[in-house]
């Protein structure tokens, strides 16, 4: 029987895709001799073996590696009523790299569509795993972040900011909504740029935006708790943050300070994934926001960008930090982001994905006794 959320051992949510899948894909998109029901049979063939890979290191949450996604959030943000991608200009910077140009804009009412695809990309991994079926979609931010004063096609949220944070809070209120109903009990969202909000280049950008970083951190943490806020008991929320995760590069840098408190303490949530492996992330001081209760944080002291593997010594040395801000009996460990954010995926093997993944497990064991909350 499947457990419930929160687990010791967690990960974020995607992996290196199949070379089936991606030879499906190219075959899809790009050569145009694969028609969708093709492509699908492809996905579906392909993420049983990645459900199986999870339950068999031990993991009592698993997803289908977001394997049917080329982006680890435009896929889903595409398919709601109201936003459309668009492709134009440069992509996004990051580190040595850029992303593909494609951005997100707002063509009418936004809306979750009673047949968003994702649902069913639940429902298969629901009806695949012996263990707990979790899905992975992108927060609320996001549909705020990227998205420029022009690209707001509503001028009742051009004229009024406001007036498009209740309506991006709406439609994660019924995605939620949604999501339970088709049998979902543990959902994460991933609001990075809660994240990137703690660095300072992030926050010129939009002082320059005329746009308050303060004040979008509550904004935002606004949304994901009117979002959640009347969740049935028996569903987990969780939250992951990160400072970007494209081909083993990042976007983005800073200590949790500036956001940690609202994180924590306003949005609701009940478990954060913890980007937490490079000194990029800042130091452990801002744990000490954790409430004293239920929520947890786990984190991503192991990384996904690089193959070389950490040693459990290792991480209860660093644990043992840790617990010097927060109870240790409220977090857990998981990698610090998925292993591919987008299809292209990190620059490491599909062996050091699974011994990553292993010593998630092997982590928890050692720490808490076993991986069950």
């Amino acid at each position: 029987m499947a457990q419930s959320p929160p687990f010791r051992a967690d990960h974020v949510g995607s992996l290196l895709r199949p070379a089936s899948v991606a030879a499906a894909r190219r075959a899809h998109f790009e050569a145009k001799t694969l028609d969708g029901p093709g492509l699908k049979a492809a996905e579906d063939a392909a993420i049983p073996s990645l459900i199986a890979l999870q339950e068999e290191i031990g993991l009592k949450a698993v997803t289908d590696g977001e394997a049917r996604r080329s982006w680890w959030h435009y896929d889903f943000m595409g398919m709601l009523d109201g936003l459309e991608l668009v492709e134009r200009g440069e992509g996004v910077q990051f580190a040595g790299t850029q992303l593909r140009p494609i951005f997100p804009v707002i063509t009418g009412p936004l809306r979750f569509p009673e047949d968003h695809p994702m649902l069913d990309h639940f429902k298969f991994v629901a009806a695949n795993t012996k263990v707990t079926p979790k899905i992975s979609i992108p927060g609320p931010s996001c549909c705020d972040f990227r998205i420029g004063t022009d690209d707001l096609g509503v001028p009742e949220y051009k004229e009024d900011r406001q007036a498009f944070f209740t309506a991006i809070a709406e439609t994660y209120k019924a995605a939620v909504q949604a999501f339970y109903s088709a049998g979902c009990r543990y959902l994460q969202m991933d609001d990075i740029f809660f994240a990137y909000l703690c660095d300072p280049k992030h926050r010129a950008v939009k002082v320059a935006e005329g746009r308050d970083p303060d004040e979008l951190v509550g904004h935002y943490a606004w949304m994901m708790h009117e979002a959640i806020k009347d969740r049935p008991t028996d569903m987990t929320i969780a939250m992951h943050l990160c400072r970007g995760n494209y081909k083993s590069t990042y976007a983005a840098e800073g200590a949790y300070d500036p956001v940690m408190d609202a994180v924590l303490n306003r949005t609701g949530v009940d478990v954060f994934f913890m980007e937490y492996d490079t000194e990029r992330a800042g130091g452990l001081e801002p744990l000490r926001f954790l409430a004293k209760g239920k929520q947890r944080i786990l984190p991503g002291f192991i990384t996904t960008k690089v193959g070389d593997l950490e040693t459990v010594d290792d991480l209860r040395r660093k644990f043992d930090e840790a617990a010097k801000y927060c109870d240790l009996d409220q977090l857990g460990i998981a990698p610090q982001c998925g292993f591919a954010s987008t299809e292209e995926g990190n620059a490491i093997s599909y062996d050091d994905q699974r011994r990553k993944l292993e010593l998630v497990v092997q982590t928890a064991e050692a720490i808490w006794g076993g991986v069950q909350s």
